[in-house]
This record gives C-alpha cells, sequence and structure tokens, in this order.
C-alpha cells in the first residue's frame, strides 16, 4: 500500500530528516585520514539521541550499528569497524531516525582528503542523478521515470546502476512502498501523487553494476571491486512538485562547495 500524507505527517517527517541531515553535517568534519570508522558511529549515535531521537538502523533487523558506512567498493550497509579512513577513499555515509513514530533516511558520499578525478566524476554523476530523478517525482509521472532518469546519466557517463537495491516509501516505516528502482522505463511503475513521500537514493558503481553481499550478512560490495557512490533524498509531493525534506546545502557549505544541484528545490524545513 501507498500512503498519502498529510500535511501534519510530512512535518513530522521532516523533523526527522532534518536530525539525520544534521548528523551528517556534524559527521563530515570527521571525514578525514587517519578517523577510525567506528567513531563517525559513535558520534552519530551521540549526536541523534542528543536532540530526542532514536537511530533508526540500530537494531534494525539486527544491524548493530547507528550507521551505514560504506567504503570504496562497499556498495551500501557497511558494518562500521575499527579501520581507519585513508586518503583517496571515498566513504558512503547512510544514516536514519525516527522521532515521534515518524522516520528520515538520508545518504552521501564523501572524499576522504584528496581523491582521484574518476572517483570524483562518479561522485559528481550520482549527486547529479539523484537531482535529476528528484526533478521527476511530480504527479502524474511514474517510478519508473525516476529509475529510467538515472540509469540514462549513469550510462551515458560510463557507469552502472546497482539493480538489486532500491529507493522507497518513507513515513511511519523506514520502507514502505512504492520500491524506487534506479534503472527502468518510463510510463513504468506505480503513478506519483499528491502527498507522498520517497526516498530516492541513486547507487552507482564505477565499472560492472554486479553486487556480492559478504558473509556478515550486511555489506554490499561491487563483484570487481571497483568503486561505488550512494546519495539519498527524502522527498514529498506538495503543490504539484517535489519538496526535499532533507538536503546536502550545509554540507557543501561546510566544506565550501559550491552547488547549484538544489536550486530548483525547495527545502522543506529551512
Amino acid at each position: 500500500m501507498v500512503h498519502i500524507r498529510t500535511e501534519s505527517e510530512i512535518s513530522k517527517i521532516s523533523k526527522s530528516c532534518q536530525i539525520v541531515a544534521d548528523t551528517l553535517l556534524m559527521l563530515e568534519e570527521y571525514v578525514q585520514e587517519g578517523v577510525k570508522i567506528s567513531k563517525l558511529d559513535s558520534l552519530a549515535e551521540e549526536f541523534i539521541r542528543s536532540h530526542g531521537a532514536r537511530p533508526a538502523f540500530k537494531g534494525y533487523m539486527g544491524f548493530p550499528s547507528t550507521l551505514c558506512v560504506s567504503v570504496d567498493h562497499a556498495v551500501v550497509h557497511g558494518i562500521p569497524g575499527d579501520s581507519y579512513l585513508k586518503n583517496g577513499q571515498i566513504v558512503g555515509i547512510d544514516c536514519g531516525a525516527e522521532l515521534n513514530g515518524y522516520f528520515g533516511d538520508h545518504a552521501k558520499s564523501f572524499p576522504v582528503g584528496e581523491i582521484d578525478q574518476n572517483k570524483k566524476k562518479l561522485l559528481d554523476v550520482t549527486s547529479e542523478s539523484l537531482a535529476k530523478a528528484i526533478d521527476k517525482a511530480i504527479p502524474g509521472n511514474f517510478v519508473g521515470d525516476i529509475g529510467f532518469t538515472v540509469q540514462k546519466h549513469a550510462e551515458e557517463n560510463g557507469f552502472s546502476v546497482v539493480r538489486e537495491l532500491v529507493g522507497h516509501g518513507i513515513g511511519k516505516v523506514m520502507h514502505e512502498k512504492p520500491e524506487m528502482p534506479n534503472y527502468g522505463k518510463r510510463g513504468y511503475g506505480k503513478i506519483f501523487k499528491e502527498g507522498m513521500v520517497v526516498a530516492i537514493e541513486p547507487m552507482i558503481n564505477m565499472k560492472t553494476h554486479k553486487i556480492i553481499q559478504h558473509a556478515d550478512g550486511w555489506t554490499i560490495t561491487t563483484k570487481d571491486n571497483h568503486p561505488s557512490a550512494h546519495f539519498e533524498h527524502n522527498v514529498a509531493i506538495i503543490d504539484g512538485k517535489p519538496e526535499m525534506l532533507s538536503t546536502f546545502k550545509f554540507i557543501y557549505e561546510a566544506l565550501g562547495i559550491k552547488s547549484d544541484e538544489e536550486k530548483n528545490f525547495h527545502n522543506f524545513f529551512r
């Protein structure tokens, strides 16, 4: 069942999204060479709880941590451990929070120090594909329009799209209908309607789209060990247009990065 949310519900979802976005903003200064990955996780849990919310990932289907931290060829669901970040890596951080019965879920891939041009392009294209996909989240369009848009931009730039992992609806449950593949055909799938809230999250690989799951039951990596990137926004359809309930704006400002990729979207909570 696809839920249509009231303005009051969207406001509650946005509060959870704001906590998640602020958590990622807090973490960005720690994403640097020599930082233990488990430290990122403990910092995030403390921050989320200090804002009256609950880490949504911790305990979810047995997941042991507050964050999913996925380095280089890890696509998603990496469990934070005792390894250290290294210069030249890229690290995807996926974070969720629950406040007053509503969820927020947001992800960004960060560079660690100086990264090579191939990794920079991968980050740029994945972020761009997300922005292009959000633009399609309007009443009357289809879920397939989102997937088509992500796939087209990724493949035109020489990258590939993960098939097995998808975006989703979000609200009172972290993963709701509809599923939101990052590939597909225009005009197929569920139709977007006013009041829908979805998590759009491209997962783009540098080479093959094929992935493998590791023995820990969670970590997903590319089959060929080439890098992957992951970006995610939560979006509500309000007054016939997409409104972002999460944003990278403040992270970019903190990093001194000039970006206009969000210029066409209204940020609901700011």
